[in-house]
């Protein structure tokens, strides 16, 4: 009887745990954001009272963590746990996902391309609708701050966009003391202020003009700025686009690969069981 030798007779151990590496950064990670949402929502009482997530008119940023944190922790679940115990299934749903979500960056990033003019818009509607709810979510709060002073802009086209807030409107019933204000964050600063004055704003727009308000507070509105930001910094995008690609593919292509090698396996060793059972059918066979 002649004994036959198979190569690759098992999974490559170099492909299973870099995939399993790969993936518990991803994994570690996503629980990560999912616990700073929790806690970003129960300091803002929101675990205590699940009606406040239905009355926020503005958008909410801890729902884009919790939503980052949701995909990378299922992603990272399934290609750790497919590539340790040798998992088709998941494995396939991981690269089909992260193919799903690469054609989508690729397709926003064509329709962002050619159709500029109503993005500006619709960004520029989303910035007003976010200026109304300015007071009602303290996370909303502090990323328009973050946005107005990074940016040295106020509003959306100008300060009077600040209007459209109930604190900061300028009409007669208004009994804020911020009435016709801005933030603090539309505030041009001193970098030898150790002390943020978060009244600088106060009255700001009672009397004058843009011109006049130009060495107190900003006067660009913040869809200008980030256009002009843009250019400025187009390699610094392209570089975090292409470094994000780079990592999706990678993610492709151990999982594909590790999906080649088991199902080589697999069929590898159906062969032999076949072969086996074959030998001992004729050995059992009597000879006539």
């Amino acid at each position: 009887m002649h004994y036959y030798r198979y190569e690759n007779a098992e999974v490559s151990c170099c492909y299973k745990y870099l995939m399993f590496s790969y993936n518990i950064v991803f994994w570690l990670a996503g629980a990560a954001f999912i616990a700073i949402g929790f806690w970003a929502w129960s300091e803002k009482g929101v675990l205590l009272d699940l009606t406040l997530v239905t009355r926020m008119h503005g958008f909410d940023p801890v729902w884009l963590v919790m939503l980052v944190g949701t995909v990378t922790f299922v992603l990272g679940f399934a290609g750790c746990v497919g590539a340790l115990r040798e998992n088709i299934c998941l494995l396939k749903f991981f690269s089909g996902v992260i193919g799903f979500i690469f054609f989508l960056e690729l397709t926003a990033a064509v329709l962002a391309l050619v159709f500029q003019e109503p993005l500006r818009e619709w960004i520029s509607e989303f910035f007003l609708a976010n200026v109304k709810a300015y007071r009602d979510d303290i996370d909303l709060q502090n990323l328009i701050d973050s946005l107005q002073k990074l940016n040295h802009c106020c509003g959306s086209k100008d300060p009077n966009d600040w209007n459209l807030n109930v604190y900061f409107n300028c009409t007669q019933s208004n009994p804020s003391r911020e009435k016709c204000g801005v933030p603090f964050s539309c505030c041009i600063s001193d970098p030898a202020d150790a002390v943020v004055n978060t009244q600088c704003g106060y009255d700001i727009r009672v009397s004058g003009s843009l011109d006049k308000w130009s060495s107190i507070i900003y006067t660009k509105g913040c869809i200008s700025a980030l256009e002009e930001w843009f250019p400025r910094n187009i390699y610094i995008v392209a570089g975090v686009f292409i470094v994000i690609s780079l990592l999706q593919m990678v993610g492709i292509f151990l999982a594909r690969t590790l999906i080649g090698d088991i199902e080589k396996v697999k069929c590898l060793c159906s062969s032999v069981l076949r072969l086996m059972s074959f030998l001992v059918y004729v050995g059992d066979t009597p000879l006539s």
